[in-house]
């Protein structure tokens, strides 16, 4: 079952966690490749509370925390909290704490990238300054090519897109880029951004590109798209001949057709669709 969005936007660098260079590097923050990550879970409750925990250890000899949190929308409290959870990794580890705020949305991503100070306005005794992945920073890509290279980035910056009017193009740009990968490698990337879009309109233009463009490639995910794909055009099939055929659909027969998820139960509703006086003629059983 596909969750909320959020969990995509920080659960991706779990999946991939040398993803966060290639971010900086977006982001104009140069950090070296890591040699090796590995995902804080231990049950406290910092950890419990920041949405993904990393320790990073980079090819340079480089030793940082990395707090990733997932923001939908501003909350004037996040920043107290962001500053808090940071000052406890960095007792608690002794290891310098760096917060990653991932945004699907332009205002929230520009607010959470604000410095906040925490101490009185003549001298504040700490600044928090979060690096922030959003819409207004991540790379548009419409390159298959580009995409192909660097797939886990491909992904975020469709999911941090997932309200650009060109998601349509960039979706499309990711699903060719998967058309000749292993089913190990398309895997998690088509369910993560599925996930990422969550209950947009796009993505459901994600689950019809997967049905297409990906129709050789096999899992529960992808099964299931396909067979939403198959019902829905079965749907949109049999009203449209309806239609032509100039035959009255009343608004019952047309919500028990697209009701339907049972691709077996529509093909014979289709064949009668053709010769049907009515609309309640396509339905054998009746």
């Amino acid at each position: 079952m596909v969750s909320s969005p959020h969990e995509a936007m920080h659960r991706i660098f779990q999946e991939y966690p040398g993803l966060f260079s290639r971010v900086s590097d977006v982001l104009g923050v140069a950090f070296a490749p890591p040699a090796s990550a590995t995902v804080l879970t231990e049950a406290r409750p910092v950890e419990r509370r920041v949405d993904t925990l990393l320790r990073i250890d980079t090819q340079d000899d480089e030793t940082f925390l990395l707090a990733i949190e997932a923001q939908g929308k501003k909350d004037p409290d996040k920043p107290a909290s962001w500053a808090y959870y940071l000052s406890f990794l960095h007792t608690k580890y002794r290891l310098p704490p760096l917060l990653l705020v991932v945004c699907q949305d332009r205002a929230t991503a520009e607010w959470a990238s604000r410095p906040f100070p925490v101490g009185p306005r003549q001298w504040p005794a700490l600044t928090l300054r979060p690096l922030v992945a959003g819409p207004h920073n991540m790379p548009v890509i419409t390159d298959v090519a580009k995409a192909r290279k660097d797939l886990a980035l491909a992904t975020l910056a469709a999911i941090t897109h997932a309200c650009d009017p060109d998601i349509g193009v960039i979706l499309k740009t990711l699903s060719a880029a998967l058309r000749d990968a292993p089913e190990a490698i398309a895997d998690p990337i088509v369910e993560l951004t599925a996930q990422g879009l969550g209950n947009r309109p796009a993505a459901q233009q994600w689950r019809n590109l997967v049905a297409v463009d990906l129709s050789f490639y096999k899992s529960s995910l992808s099964e299931e798209i396909r067979d939403e794909g198959r019902v829905e055009g079965l749907a949109y099939a049999i009203l449209a001949i309806l239609e032509q055929r100039g035959v009255d659909v009343p608004d019952e027969v047309r919500e028990r057709i697209t009701g339907c998820d049972d691709p077996q139960v529509m093909h014979p509703w289709l064949s009668r669709a053709v010769t049907a006086t009515t609309a309640a003629d396509i339905f054998p059983e009746d």
